[in-house]
């Protein structure tokens, strides 16, 4: 007979698999698209009721099979989702046209049989027709109008520079219609440039007062998560001894004033360019204090510059600090100072590890070294400004990547990067930090930011190379030493 905790575990999954037929059953009626949309959310659930239901057989599966499932529901997951996306775009213009098609059918029931149609365009006809006279010969040529969400495509030929045809069709556009319209200027699949309008209304929004009390929620989340992680560097653990918050508290800020740095300097530059940034909204760690913060975008940005130079300027802020801290830290570093620490603990970052063997030098031949505590909280900086450096797609990285190459090779490094912190979780178990920004990143950044108004204005070399240096520090920051590198530095000898 099963036992209380595998009777629940059983009568959950009959539960679990009674909805699922439920919901197979409303989704059919749609079709191919329902069912796709019904399997995509199986998807996402599918590894968990797996588990639990091996669980319930007694069988259990360890870390790597926990991931194996996970990162196979990741690429379905995605996989279906393009699919869907495509059929639905696809099954909305066939809708739209057929319902064209019988509306022409009546008005030139007695007429010459019509020109091919294409789908309704949802913006009315007199908007229309003022849009299109915003194109000529000496900026965009129009050939081809196709229907698009809200708005519409317009295929054509460019004619000029795109900082110059941008902004002359964008000035046209505001004076026959205002600020009723926005106008991108990007690339198609084929890459041949295309004009989008589309209405204002779709503009980000503001944040509500929901994920104000949200953000609130996380920010003193963070500050327990940060608290901590500094007793734990101290060597007890804070809440099973709240009294001594106080000794805590210098990391604590220390670590504070780096994430704080580090949104200033979005704001700053986004204060430039007078783009809006939503309140941040912090992310806890248990395991280096906070994980940093999710800032969206609350207004459209004019240019991949503009997106590559408020997506480095936080990191570029809250890094520097970081070095200074940790540089600062290790020249402090002397015998009998606070934190007593292996040798082989400087392994675990290539930037970090050859920044202690040239200020300590010889020192770092001993078995135990002590270090000053800005070393410590540069660090945990350093950590946390170089795993938002990750070219995954809403973080910094991903912002940096997308801004420099495109999106096409920003979605594809998403994958990638994906793919390689599922490996690298199940290579060091011990080490969870790897499977928890993961899973964090998969469901709440994983998605490209959207396409700036002029996508064809690319990033000078200047931007693109401190861009790039950025994601080459974050990897150095994270990549542990090899031990042949280490032996050579005499790192933990």
């Amino acid at each position: 007979m099963f036992n209380q905790s595998e009777t629940t575990l059983i009568a959950i999954l009959i539960v679990a698999l009674f909805i699922l037929a439920w919901g197979y059953n409303r989704a059919k009626v749609y079709g191919k698209l329902g069912i796709l949309a019904w399997l995509q959310s199986v998807i996402l659930i599918a590894p968990w009721l797996v588990f639990f239901g091996l669980f319930a057989l007694g069988i259990y599966l360890n870390l790597a099979g926990i991931l194996l499932l996970l990162v196979s529901s990741i690429v379905i997951y995605i996989i279906i989702g393009k699919r869907l996306r495509a059929l639905g775009q696809d099954t909305m213009i066939r809708q739209r046209a057929a319902e064209r098609l019988k509306s022409l059918e009546i008005e030139t029931a007695t007429t010459e049989p019509a020109s091919t149609p294409i789908a309704p365009l949802a913006i009315p006809e007199e908007d229309l027709q003022t849009i299109k006279s915003i194109f000529g010969v000496d900026t965009f040529f129009a050939t081809e109008t196709i229907s698009y969400q809200e708005g519409a495509i317009f295929k054509g030929n460019l004619r000029g520079e795109p900082e110059m045809v941008y902004t002359r069709l964008w000035e046209k556009l505001t004076q026959q219609l205002g600020e009723k319209y926005r106008l991108f200027l990007v690339e198609n699949p084929e890459a041949k440039p295309v004009v989008i309008i589309l209405p204002s209304s779709n503009d980000p929004q503001p944040t509500n007062l929901a994920q104000k009390n949200l953000a609130l929620v996380l920010l003193v989340a963070t500050i327990a998560t940060s608290l901590e992680t500094s007793g734990l560097l101290l060597g007890f653990d804070l809440f099973s001894d709240l009294g001594r918050y106080r000794e805590a508290m210098p990391i604590t800020l220390g670590l504070w004033l780096i994430l704080i740095l580090h949104e200033l300097g979005h704001r700053w530059i986004a204060q430039r360019y007078q783009i809006r940034l939503s309140i941040p909204f912090m992310l806890p760690s248990w395991q280096i204090g906070a994980f940093g913060a999710i800032t969206r975008f609350e207004s459209l940005i004019p240019n991949r510059k503009v997106l590559l130079d408020i997506a480095l300027a936080g990191p570029a802020a809250g890094g520097l600090l970081s070095l200074a801290m940790i540089v600062i830290g290790l020249f402090l570093s002397h015998p009998g100072s606070s934190f007593t620490i292996p040798s082989q603990f400087f392994q675990g970052s290539v930037l970090v590890g050859t920044l202690a063997r040239v200020i300590i030098g010889s020192g770092m031949n001993e078995s135990v070294i002590d270090v000053h505590p800005l070393t410590f909280i540069g660090w945990l900086g350093l950590v946390i400004t170089a795993i938002n450096l990750l070219p995954v797609g809403q973080l910094d990285g991903g912002r940096i990547l997308q801004a420099i190459y495109g999106r096409k090779v920003a979605k594809r490094a998403t994958i990638i990067t994906l793919i390689v912190l599922a490996i690298v979780a199940v290579v060091n178990p011990t080490n969870p930090l790897p499977l928890y920004w993961g899973v964090l990143i998969l469901f709440l950044q994983r998605d490209l930011e959207r396409p700036s108004l002029n996508e064809l204005i690319e990033v000078d070399d200047a931007r693109a190379a401190w861009g790039l240096l950025a994601l080459f520090l974050a990897f150095a920051t994270l990549i542990p030493l090899s031990p042949s590198l280490a032996g050579r530095l005499g790192i933990g000898i």
